[in-house]
Formats: C-alpha cells, sequence, structure tokens
C-alpha cells in the first residue's frame, strides 16, 4: 500500500503544477481558470463523503479499484484535452473519483490494531510525500520536451493503471470492513475469555456473502445505505473533532497562502528561495512521518494530548513567522512546523477513528476529507481579506484560528479521554 501511495502522489505532483500554464496556452483567461479550478474543489467536497461511505458498503477493493481507474481515465483525457472544454471535462472524473488515498487509509485502519495506526499512518503519509516531492521535478523536466504536457498526463494515467495493478495483486481476505472489525471484536473476546474459536470457516463464508450481495446489490439499496451512514456521522459527537479539523486546516492553509509573496515584501527574498524553503520543509515532513512511532510512545499512545501539544506548537511557531524580524526566525518556524503539523493530522485522524470506531472509517475519513476541503474553498478568501491590512495578516488571522481549536480541545478534554466511551449513535 506504501508503493501505490508513493506513485499516486508522484503522478499527480507531475501534472498538477503544469495545469495553469496548460489551460492557459488554450485560450483560457484567468477567470475561467480559477472557475474549473473552483469546480473542482467543489466535487471533491460533495463526492469524498459519499465515496468513503460507499468504500464501507462495497469494500475498499472495489471501491479503490474504481477509484483508480477512473482517475487513470481523467489524466488521459487530461492528455487529450486540445481545448478548453475537453480540459474541464477531463478534470469530472478526477474530481468525483479522486479518493484513492482517503480509501487507502481506511483499509490500513482495518488492517492495523488501534495501538499502531498512528504509527503506520505516519509511514503512509511519508511515502506519500516523498512522491510529492520528486513529482515536480520529473513533471518539470518532461514538459521542457516538445508536447511535453501531454506525455506527463498520459504517464501519469500509466501510473494509476499500474496501481491498480498493485492493488488487484494484494493478499484479499475479506471485503467488508465492517465484517473485519466484527470479526477483531469476536477474537478479542475470546482471547480474554481463552475459549476456542471453531467459527472461522463460517465467519470467512459468511463475510464472502455479505461482501458479495453488498457489491451486487441495486445501486438504490447502496445509495439509501450511504445517506443512513452519513445521517448517523451528522448526529453524533464527532463535530468537535471536525471542528478542529477544520480550524487547524483553515490556520495552515493561512500560513501557506501568501508565503512566497510575504517573503518578498518583509525580507526581499526571491520566489527562488520560497521553493527551496517549501521543499526543505516537505523534506523535513517525511522525516517527522517516520518518527511518529518513537514519539506515540513518548506520549504512551495518548493521541489526544499529542494532537493537542502539536496543535499549541503549530499556532506557536505560526505567531513566530507572523512576527519575524529576520530570515532566520522564518527558516526555524518552517522547520519545526513541518514536524508539527505532519503529526497534527495524523493525530486528528487517528482521533476520528478511534472515536468514531473502524466500521465506518470509510465515511469518517471522507468527511474529513470533505471538512479539509471546506478549508481550502474559505482560506482563500479570508487570505485575501486579511492581506489588505498586511503581509503579515493571514498568519496572524491563521494563529486565532488556531486558538479557537486549542481552546475546543480543552473543552472537550473529557471526551477524548473517555474515548473508548464514545461511539456513534447509529452504533
Amino acid at each position: 500500500l506504501f508503493l501505490p501511495s508513493f506513485q499516486d502522489l508522484f503522478g499527480v505532483s507531475m501534472v498538477v503544477p503544469l495545469m495553469n500554464l496548460h489551460i492557459k496556452s488554450l485560450g483560457a483567461s484567468h477567470t475561467v481558470a480559477g472557475i474549473i479550478g473552483s469546480l473542482y474543489g467543489i466535487m471533491q467536497l460533495f463526492s469524498s463523503t459519499f465515496v468513503g461511505c460507499w468504500s464501507d458498503i462495497v469494500g475498499r477493493r472495489y471501491s479503490l479499484l474504481a477509484c483508480i481507474l477512473l482517475s487513470s481515465l481523467g489524466y488521459f483525457l487530461l492528455g487529450t484535452s486540445t481545448t478548453v472544454l475537453l480540459f474541464a471535462i477531463s478534470r469530472v472524473p478526477v474530481g468525483i473519483f479522486k479518493h484513492t488515498l482517503s480509501i487507502s487509509k481506511a483499509l490500513l485502519s482495518d488492517l492495523v490494531c488501534e495501538r499502531d495506526r498512528p504509527l503506520v499512518m505516519g509511514r503512509f503519509n511519508a511515502a506519500s510525500s516523498v512522491g510529492f516531492i520528486l513529482g515536480p521535478v520529473v513533471g518539470g523536466y518532461l514538459t521542457e520536451l516538445e508536447d511535453g504536457f501531454y506525455q506527463t498526463s498520459f504517464i501519469c494515467a500509466s501510473i494509476f493503471i499500474l496501481n491498480a495493478g498493485l492493488v488487484w495483486m494484494l493478499p484479499w481476505s475479506e471485503e467488508i470492513p465492517g465484517n473485519r472489525g466484527r470479526q477483531q471484536d469476536s477474537k478479542r473476546t475470546d482471547s480474554f475469555s481463552a475459549k476456542p474459536n471453531h467459527d472461522g470457516h463460517l465467519n470467512s463464508a459468511a463475510s464472502r456473502a455479505v461482501a458479495s450481495e453488498s457489491l451486487f446489490s441495486s445501486p438504490w439499496i447502496q445509495v439509501v445505505t450511504v445517506l443512513k451512514r452519513i445521517k448517523g456521522i451528522a448526529c453524533s459527537d464527532l463535530w468537535d473533532i471536525f471542528l478542529v479539523r477544520l480550524l487547524m486546516s483553515v490556520a495552515i492553509l493561512l500560513y501557506y497562502s501568501n508565503f512566497t509573496l510575504a517573503l518578498e515584501e518583509r525580507f526581499g527574498m526571491k520566489p527562488l528561495f520560497s521553493g527551496y524553503l517549501t521543499s526543505y520543509s516537505s523534506a523535513l515532513g517525511v522525516l517527522a512521518g517516520c518518527l511518529l512511532g518513537p514519539i506515540t510512545r513518548f506520549y504512551q499512545h495518548n493521541t489526544y494530548r499529542l494532537l493537542l501539544h502539536s496543535s499549541t506548537l503549530t499556532c506557536t511557531l505560526i505567531l513566530l513567522y507572523a512576527s519575524a524580524l529576520s530570515i532566520w526566525m522564518v527558516i526555524l518556524s518552517s522547520t519545526f512546523l513541518a514536524f508539527s503539523t505532519t503529526i497534527g493530522r495524523t493525530c486528528i485522524i487517528d482521533l476520528e477513528l478511534t472515536i468514531g470506531g473502524n466500521k465506518a472509517s470509510g465515511t469518517l475519513l471522507g468527511v474529513g476529507q470533505s471538512v479539509t476541503s471546506i478549508g481550502r474553498i474559505v482560506a482563500p478568501l479570508l487570505s485575501g481579506i486579511s492581506q489588505e491590512f498586511s503581509p503579515c495578516g493571514p498568519p496572524s488571522l491563521g494563529v486565532g484560528l488556531a486558538l479557537v481549536a486549542i481552546l475546543v480541545m480543552n473543552a472537550n478534554k473529557q471526551k477524548y479521554c473517555s474515548r473508548g466511551d464514545v461511539k456513534l449513535k447509529n452504533q
């Protein structure tokens, strides 16, 4: 699963930085390019929850394969886009089905125990980040060739087809994550009671039967089930976790929103320097993902406390950047911010899955992605307004939002500490 995640972001990061240049070369105005980009974000906002919930119903294998192949179709169409209309059409399947990493994370949460989940998720994010670091370099080289953008798009589509083959070859044993969770619960009960379990074959057969029934049931039944699960999430006690995720994501997006422009206005740094600094931070983020195991052991696997401390550190570092008097303070804040944001992202996902339960992991991760998409829509607007007052306006506003997130976590401390007793109301 780490290899497809690396190849996924490697392929995507080859193409995405070149898309604005390509659509402008097709004759589109800045407004049209912005509208197409916004439509993609809106499709991601509404589709992530439904696709994640759909993966809970039909199983990870078929939903992951469908998302990979349909994303590949989108990038193949992108490689044939010679008009603005074809370019816009090519973004539709990607906007709806490019949730491959979310489903992979849901699959990982099904496979590993709760204690090891932050470690595995950290390594998964590290593998993805390596692809994101290398992809733009390769894409920039390929675009120098004749018809370079089209070649890059076809290579990206081919990578997704290769990923589909790798996912198909995985040693699948079950199809429905909920059944996996129930079997794991049954195994835990049997281990505590020290009674032998003679029903393994029956459970496996039941799992396959339910998988087949869920996969080939009518689309209407699947839609109704998806809506019921989403309603269960909406009526659950997870609102504060998603609020913290929204506030912290907007705070970090505000930090990066005018990073290059602010460094030029405040310290006279060229865009090339900010590019190097961003790559440096990304590399440190990979290192942070690899160090999550020792860090979680140091915190005795207390995800809430680790999230609270990482969020507090993030807030402090953004404040340090906003009030920096020299470029060295910016480099210092960027160094430690790479660690705190990577740890915070992993912890918030782990907390969602711990409180919500693995049986709805796809739905929970989908809702989390939708929340992050809202942040991507809101952050540019807030950044533009705050920049009217000062180049330090966006990060200063981010500090305020991060403080609110910390206060929300402190106000709900009791619930986080007794997270094992908190489950979805519909379960």
